[in-house]
């Protein structure tokens, strides 16, 4: 029965017990909803558990994305991993935050090989020339959208334009201005607090849907209370765990095999994640296009189509680049292209989503231990407002890849500016759902490439 509709009694009594094959089962059916980028998926955890469930009370929900919101990492993913560890100890944060990912690993895959394999077939050349210019326009909607959010006074704006020169003037590294913004959302926080009070939490809690399972007065499970013991273990498995499979690929590969630097790279990528997915797409062009050449700028583009339109985090647009990366550089040979692209895949995604379980089953219980307002917002609002600068820039970088395919010396491409000015107005004007928007061009692109 659904809370909004229960009877008051039923809501003054507390739900029974969860199961962890309970649990699992819905960890599952997650894992293959979660649409939406992150946004979506926590609205779809709050009306599945906060609401409908009643496994966790509203405070301690938004107690637990609090938390979440100042990790690097996709949060969404880093919530449920949270609530599976509140509910059923280490393994229910593991399977929460596996099973979250695990369904959009497998189908990325399948995808990124029919990409590779048949991406010159009309069909798929047709379907993937109406989709690039859709991304655009919906890169540059995410940085309206975190924008409008995020700069609401003159120093934010300041930091947001910086942050655009800084990486489309000078090439700055991302980490870089990541770092700078932190320091000054530091030190303004202290000199200017009111100036950097905008971003950061998700507020308090307003509203009660009957008793929960975990609710505002249950106490904290033995599990979840702090000490350094729990600390230290969970650091040194999380570093074993990082640096058992890294050790082997030096040992087995060396340091600048394209396998080895995947992993040093996408770590490297986990840690810088503040912001969401679209904050550290910049980064991962910078190095995955750039520096190491992997995939093409215009790969770069039907990658991210691929991770918009596939359940998961959006950062699961890793996988392809992992995927691409592998199967182009034939790291296991010629006769062996697929599995070069799983395994490079499943590396990346390994190596993205690994500093996301350390940082909840490390941090958890010293959460667990106040339920008051988090204080790190502070830095984590200038990274924001750096982060729609850096958005910005990559949406003229992909702007520029679909207008001008062969440089400013080619042809301008205005079919595709006209798709992306249409998905512009439908995400703009009608607030059309993303895959909807996606679907939409990329029809108009197959039938453009078999009519013309």
């Amino acid at each position: 029965m659904n809370s909004l509709t229960a009877k008051p009694e039923a809501l003054d009594t507390q739900p029974a017990e969860v199961s962890f094959w309970q649990a699992f089962l819905f960890w599952l059916k997650l894992g293959f909803i979660s649409f939406g980028g992150p946004a979506g998926q926590i609205a779809i955890m709050h009306q599945e558990l906060v609401e409908r469930r009643r496994w966790i009370s509203e405070r301690r929900f938004l107690h637990a994305l609090n938390y979440c919101m100042v990790l690097p990492g996709p949060e969404a993913q880093q919530l449920a991993t949270y609530i599976g560890w509140l509910m059923h100890r280490t393994r229910g944060g593991i399977v929460a935050g596996g099973l979250f990912v695990l369904p959009s690993l497998f189908i990325l895959i399948g995808l990124s090989w029919v990409y590779v394999a048949f991406g010159e077939m009309p069909l798929v050349a047709g379907l993937f020339y109406g989709i690039k210019p859709a991304v655009t326009a919906i890169v540059v909607h995410a940085a309206h959208r975190i924008g409008s959010r995020a700069l609401k006074n003159n120093v934010l704006w300041a930091i947001a334009a910086a942050s655009f020169v800084a990486i489309f003037a000078l090439d700055a590294p991302f980490p870089a201005i990541v770092a700078v913004a932190a320091a000054m959302g530091y030190f303004g926080g202290r000199i200017a607090p009111d100036t950097f009070k905008a971003g950061g939490g998700h507020g308090k809690a307003d509203k009660s849907f009957g008793r929960a399972l975990i609710d505002d007065d249950t106490p904290t499970p033995e599990h979840a209370r702090f000490a350094w013991s729990k600390l230290v273990k969970v650091a040194l498995i999380g570093g074993l765990l990082w640096l058992v499979p890294m050790g082997m690929l030096t040992a087995s590969y060396g340091w600048d095999h394209t396998l080895t630097q995947m992993g040093w790279f996408f770590t490297k990528a986990a840690l810088l994640t503040f912001g969401g997915a679209y904050a550290v797409l910049p980064y991962v062009y910078q190095g995955a296009v750039g520096n190491y050449g992997w995939l093409t700028p215009t790969q770069m583009i039907d990658g991210l189509a691929l991770g918009e339109t596939t359940p998961g985090p959006l950062i699961m647009v890793v996988t392809f680049v992992g995927f691409v990366g592998g199967y182009l550089k034939a790291v296991f040979g010629p006769d062996s292209l697929f599995l070069a692209g799983a395994v490079a895949a499943t590396l990346v995604t390994w190596f993205t989503f690994l500093p996301s379980f350390v940082f909840i089953l490390m941090g958890g219980p010293f959460i667990e231990t106040t339920h008051n307002d988090l204080k790190f917002t502070a830095p984590l609002t200038a990274i924001t407002a750096a982060v729609v600068g850096v958005i910005l820039n990559l949406a003229l970088f992909f702007g520029y890849h679909v207008l001008w395919p062969k440089g400013f010396a080619g042809t301008f491409e205005w079919v595709s500016a006209l798709i992306a000015l249409g998905a512009a107005l439908a995400l703009f004007r009608f607030k059309a759902n993303v895959i909807h928007v996606i679907a939409g061009c990329a029809v108009i692109g197959l039938l453009v490439k078999t009519l013309l």
